[in-house]
């Protein structure tokens, strides 16, 4: 049966299988799904009513390695699923009022500098919700890795040549760049590294044991390896060089595996507490996903817009039969990730896959299916 035949099936029994039912449905949707993709390996996660319901691998990390099969808890660069936990840590630190949001960046971070006095202007608010004007990166120098603690401020300096795309506030446009300035502000104000930062005050108080933003903290023996495939091939090729870079940390350095990523979402589902412990207080939730921005797309049919996708602090946000859909994807060279929340079902859909073309296809046959269990009747 083809995976497209298996989605309808999975369809049209999720809502009213029993759990154990919808599980093994989905694990041959995803199977099935692998290997028409040519996916090497893929991990997936669900958080259902506010636990984690399913947490299972799929065929390998390591192509040719039969130790190194794809696992919950095998590490993936997660990507820009790393920007929620920037807009976070922002977030920490406006509760505490160190950071207004409203405030301009170079306030706190006078090295911003750019070839455009209108980037003096752009404020933190501005810089989370990919309405600052902020050019992309262009060059993420994965085959040059710098590894050292001065690589952030360095490439926040190395900026002072840019020239802002649009007016500070006037449109959207996507960022990474903006967020690596993000990253040094908040190492700044807080005066610790900023892959510090995010270990003291969000992946250690929520248990992400696993997870690090800096490379050389990873298990090797859990690190999955990354593979493309060339046009016109079908064949999993390993990429030339894993994307890591702490100059680029904020926009996609994060590494972890399914059961932290879980464990993330329950914080997020739960409106900032997990296990007893408080990373925010439940009203910055309302900022954090309030829609700040509606999302633009340049396609080359001319459309540049899906109604309805907005951008709050980072996260973006839809609405989907009634109810708030809370989502981020990331993708970089050898990896493609998701994270999906749908607050009011207490509902999370995590998936991390090793592949960065086959990925894309089979990521959007598995969450749609997982919006239709998030979205299900209740009693599944």
């Amino acid at each position: 049966m083809s995976a497209i035949a298996l989605l309808g099936v999975l369809a049209a029994a999720t809502a009213a299988a029993p759990q154990q039912g919808w599980q093994q449905r989905l694990d041959a949707l995803i199977e099935q799904g692998r290997v028409d993709e040519h996916v090497p390996g893929l991990a997936v996660g669900i958080v259902l009513d506010g636990k984690l319901a399913y947490a299972k691998g799929f065929g390998s990390g390591k192509l040719g390695d039969p130790a190194a099969p794809m696992t919950p808890t095998t590490l993936v660069h997660m990507a820009s699923v790393t920007k929620p936990f920037v807009a976070t840590a922002l977030m920490q630190l406006v509760e505490q009022g160190r950071i207004k949001l409203d405030a301009p960046v170079v306030d706190y971070l006078p090295s911003f500098a750019l070839a455009d006095p209108r980037a003096r202007r752009i404020t933190v608010r501005q810089m989370v919700t990919h309405t600052s004007g902020m050019p992309d990166v262009k060059d993420y120098r994965w085959d040059h890795p710098e590894r050292d603690d001065g690589a952030l401020d360095r490439y926040v300096r190395s900026l002072s040549g840019e020239r802002l795309l649009a007016e500070p506030g006037a449109r959207y446009a996507y960022s990474n760049m903006a967020f690596e300035v993000l990253g040094d502000l908040i190492a700044k104000v807080s005066g610790a590294s900023f892959e510090g930062y995010l270990q003291a005050h969000l992946l250690k108080p929520l248990g992400m044991r696993s997870s690090t933003l800096l490379l050389e903290a990873a298990d090797p023996s859990r690190l999955a390896a990354g593979y493309t495939t060339a046009p016109g091939s079908s064949e999993p090729k390993p990429i030339a060089a894993y994307p890591y870079n702490r100059a680029h940390g904020p926009s996609s350095g994060l590494i972890s595996d399914v059961e932290d990523m879980a464990r993330w979402a329950m914080a997020n589902l739960n409106r900032g507490t997990l296990d007893g412990v408080r990373i925010l207080e439940s009203k910055s939730y309302d900022t954090l996903w309030k829609p700040a921005a509606e999302v633009e797309f340049r396609r080359p049919d001319g459309e540049t817009r899906k109604p309805g996708l907005h951008v709050g602090l980072s996260w973006f946000l839809e609405e989907k039969n009634g109810h708030l859909v809370v989502s981020h994807g990331g993708g970089d060279d050898g990896f493609i990730t998701a994270l999906m929340l749908i607050p009011d079902r207490h509902f999370a859909f995590v998936l991390l896959s090793n592949s960065d073309s086959g990925g894309i296809p089979l990521l959007k046959r598995i969450r749609d299916q997982a919006l239709e269990l998030g979205l299900g009747d209740p009693a599944r």
